[in-house]
């Protein structure tokens, strides 16, 4: 959950205590197909993130997916959701533990404890490399985690609240954000190398660097959010043959994700197309957010060819997935957790 929420979120928990709980929706089929996990990170503290199954043959949607399938929740704040091989992982941050999940029936393998003795690692983001999930913590450590014995085998050192984190190049890629320090934001990204998992240098980027995505040409590119204030946020580009900062983009961005050979990138507001083989903006204002009250996230499905927004309403409200062609034209919405953040597509 991203620090400029966090005052926000402190005082509308109150208000949420006082809401009347809605009702359960029915259990809904579960046969994962043609549907959609979306991770719905929950309150700070609030012991409530979920996973929301949403069957979209039937539109019908199950907001207690984990719970129904493991019988316990899921924990306090989960930040990352993602499959790699036959398993599902999911960051959970305050909780400080990562779920592993079978990625044929959503069967829980191995709830792993991400502690450092009694203290928590905090953990935030995951990349996956040759049998191994690299995970940021934000300790100011990657942990590196065995696929198969699903254990910790490595912990290295980096920067400052380690956040966003990729794979490009033979090399994983990890943004220092310095968050908790903030305004005394850290300002690099952490360049380890996945076979000897040491961390071969820091990269400046600018201040509180967040999110990191590679490219389909071999690139990298940063998200530094700056300061909120009078320092904006700007997308960075690094060469990774080189390991340096080699160009910085001129426009608002929150997020970005893959479209494709392409980025879709969003300022909070507008919705456009980053093209990285020209380095320009095409289709800006893709897709009309007017009626996304907080957009949170966004992703693309390649076998939908559709746009997924996350809203998170107002934070302590029911989120909504809202769907979108390719084009930018309106498909629907599905009443799903709170702050939903991920998703995972089942064809």
């Amino acid at each position: 959950m991203r620090l400029d929420k966090l005052v926000f979120i402190f005082i509308a928990v109150s208000l949420l205590s006082c809401k009347k709980d809605k009702e359960e929706d029915p259990i809904v089929s579960n046969n994962l197909s043609n549907g959609m996990v979306v991770l719905c990170e929950g309150l700070f503290q609030q012991n409530n993130s979920s996973l929301s199954w949403v069957d979209l043959s039937s539109g019908a949607v199950q907001n207690s997916f984990f719970l129904n399938k493991t019988g316990r929740l899921l924990g306090d704040t989960g930040n990352d959701l993602q499959k790699y091989g036959s398993k599902i992982y999911i960051v959970v941050n305050v909780s400080s533990t990562i779920e592993v999940l079978s990625a044929s029936n959503f069967e829980s393998i191995k709830q792993i404890e991400m502690t450092n003795g009694q203290v928590s690692k905090q953990p935030r983001s995951m990349a996956f490399a040759n049998g191994k999930v690299f995970v940021s913590c934000y300790d100011g450590y990657v942990d590196v985690i065995d696929t198969t014995s699903l254990t910790v085998t490595n912990r290295i050192q980096v920067g400052q609240n380690p956040e966003g984190v990729t794979y490009a190049n033979g090399n994983i890629y990890v943004a220092n954000s310095g968050g908790l320090n903030f305004p005394n934001v850290d300002s690099t990204l952490s360049v380890i190398d996945v076979n000897s998992e040491i961390e071969l240098m820091k990269i400046t980027v600018g201040p509180n660097p967040g999110a990191v995505i590679a490219d389909a040409f071999g690139d990298v590119y940063v998200i530094s959010r700056g300061n909120y204030g009078t320092i904006p946020s700007r997308l960075k580009r690094i060469n990774t043959a080189t390991n340096t900062m080699d160009e910085t983009f001129n426009f608002d961005v929150n997020g970005i994700s893959k479209m494709n050979n392409n980025f879709l990138i969003h300022d909070g507001t507008s919705v456009s197309i980053f093209n990285p083989n020209t380095e320009s903006i095409e289709n800006s204002n893709l897709v009309n957010t007017s009626g996304v009250t907080t957009l949170y996230h966004i992703q693309y499905s390649a076998s939908r060819d559709r746009i997924y927004l996350l809203d998170a309403m107002n934070y302590t409200s029911l989120g909504f997935v809202r769907v979108f062609n390719s084009d930018g034209s309106y498909v629907s919405s599905y009443e799903v957790g709170l702050n939903p953040s991920k998703i995972i597509f089942y064809d």
